[in-house]
This record gives structure tokens, C-alpha cells and sequence, in this order.
């Protein structure tokens, strides 16, 4: 299948190099030239713009960091909108909000262009081994045409509903995520208050009720002290508005989640919203003057 992918970014270009790989025709497009240069490296092809990897695709998959350079993608000049013909798809796999995701369906509907929205998760790691989660909204026999499509970057592709439906999913699992961190980090912090080795607990509570796959990813690099970027504590500040904001017009309490989100915007403010998420453990460290390594 022809495929215009727009956005190469650290999960972006993994997922448009793996879709090369099974055989698919690639048109990537990025504004850093060098995303391109490794696409066509792969055996990928290069477009110029948006419009260009639209027109010369069947498919256009969309992957970038947040509804208003999703916006810009489509609709601007020489942007995707531009190159797109009655009939085609438009699969946006960015994490956006949900309001925004049904906003641009409604646009493209207009145009004859079919919309699912189908963000990830699973990080760098995952778009690399082709075992990112997509949670996708949008019409079932749309979905069906390209289910076999996006199971060449994942492990497990789920209808969850209509189209902002996934965008919705995606909220529930950052909440999810970044309460865990916190959670495990301020327990390997009171272990190490405590004298307890928190890798001894990590290796005994791992497989018990508290154990998850957060826990198993992130533990190390806590003990290590590795915080380089799989997933930006930046994109996930954006993704955490994105959930208060719903929650907020759906009038659903989330103080967790609220919490959360302080804890992140107080390592921003320490220049840390370019590390990976797992430094929300920095944030234990700096205010029980530790260390977790």
C-alpha cells in the first residue's frame, strides 16, 4: 500500500521505517530533513510537504505532538487537506484531545476523506519493536479496512468507539501512567528512608498485586538514574491537560491526576520537561533530600 506519514519524530519515524519494512510504499514527511533522510535510508521515499505525501498515497498516517500541529498538518497550505481525494483515509496516531479529533473528521468528512483517531502507547521502545497499543475511534469497516495497516507497528489494535474515542483511551492511560510513577517512586522513596534497598523491593513486590508493566520499565532507570527521554515528561505535562480539560467539560473529578500534573510542571520548572517521565522520581529526591541510586 501507498502511505503518506507525516511526523518522524522519536516514535514517528520507528513506525514509518517498520511499515517499510512489511513491504509498504512510505512517503515521510518532517520538518527535520534528517527524519527523511533515515525514512529513505530505510527504503522509505521523501516528499516535500504535506500535500505531496497525501497525493501520492492511498493512506495518510499523521504522528505528532498535539492538536494544534495536528491543526497545521491539515489544513494549512501545501498542507495534507491539499493533497487528499474523495475516498482516501486520514489516520491520525498523535495523542491529542478528543474535541480537536472530532473537529477534523467533521472537516474531512466534508471532503470525502474518512478519519480515525488511533494514538499509542508504548513509547520509543515499543514503536521500535513494533509493539505499541493503539486505541482507535472511528467507523468499524473503516477500521477494518486498515486494521492488518497499523498491526505491522503494534501489538494489539482495539475499536474503542467513534472517532475521539481513542483520543479519550489515550487520556485514561496517561493518567494511569504518570499516577504509577509517582506512586512507585514515592514508595522507593520512603524505602530508602527507611534503609530498605528500593531494587530489593522492586525484586520482591514485582510479582505481587502491586507489579505492572510501568513498574517493570521504569524501575530500572529510576536505580540508575537514566532519565533520557523514551516519552518527554513535556508531552506528558501536554497530555495531562489534555485529560484535565476533559475532565473538566465532563465535570469528572480527577485530583490524582491534578496532582500529577504538579508534579510534573515542578520539574519543568527545574529544566527537567525534556527527561523521560520516569524523572517524576527527581521530584521525590529533591524534596526528601535523597537519592534513589
Amino acid at each position: 500500500m501507498k502511505i503518506g506519514f507525516v511526523g518522524l519524530g522519536i516514535m514517528g519515524k520507528p513506525m514509518a521505517i517498520n511499515l517499510v519494512k512489511a513491504g509498504h510504499e512510505v512517503y515521510g514527511y518532517d520538518f527535520v530533513k534528517e527524519s527523511i533522510d533515515d525514512l529513505v535510508e530505510a527504503g522509505g521515499h521523501a516528499a516535500s510537504s504535506g500535500k505531496e505525501a497525501a497525493e501520492k498515497s492511498e493512506l495518510v498516517i499523521i504522528m505528532l505532538p498535539n492538536s494544534p500541529h495536528v491543526e497545521s498538518a491539515l489544513f494549512t497550505k501545501d498542507g495534507i487537506a491539499e493533497g487528499l481525494s474523495e475516498g482516501m483515509t486520514v489516520i491520525d496516531m498523535s495523542s491529542i484531545s478528543p474535541v480537536a479529533s472530532v473537529e477534523f473528521s467533521e472537516k474531512l468528512n466534508e471532503l470525502g476523506v474518512s478519519f480515525l483517531d488511533a494514538p499509542v502507547s508504548g513509547g520509543e521502545p515499543g514503536a521500535i519493536e513494533g509493539s505499541i497499543a493503539v486505541m482507535v475511534g472511528g467507523d468499524q469497516d473503516v477500521f477494518d479496512k486498515y486494521y492488518d495497516v497499523l498491526m505491522v507497528m503494534a501489538s494489539s489494535v482495539t475499536l474503542v468507539g467513534e472517532v475521539g474515542a481513542g483520543n479519550t483511551t489515550k487520556l485514561a492511560n496517561q493518567m494511569i501512567v504518570a499516577i504509577n510513577i509517582a506512586g512507585i517512586s514515592e514508595a522507593y522513596s520512603l524505602a530508602k528512608k527507611a534503609g530498605v534497598d528500593p531494587e530489593n523491593v522492586y525484586k520482591a513486590i514485582r510479582s505481587g498485586l502491586a507489579g505492572s508493566k510501568v513498574m517493570e520499565q521504569k524501575s530500572q532507570k529510576i536505580f540508575d538514574g537514566d532519565f533520557d527521554p523514551g516519552f518527554r515528561i513535556e508531552l506528558h505535562i501536554k497530555d495531562l491537560q489534555n485529560a484535565l480539560d476533559s475532565a473538566h467539560e465532563y465535570n469528572a473529578a480527577s485530583p490524582f491526576t491534578a496532582l500529577s500534573m504538579e508534579i510534573m510542571q515542578s520539574l519543568r520548572s527545574h529544566d527537567l520537561d525534556k527527561k523521560d517521565h520516569s524523572a517524576i522520581a527527581r521530584y521525590y529526591e529533591m524534596i526528601n533530600n535523597q537519592t534513589l541510586q
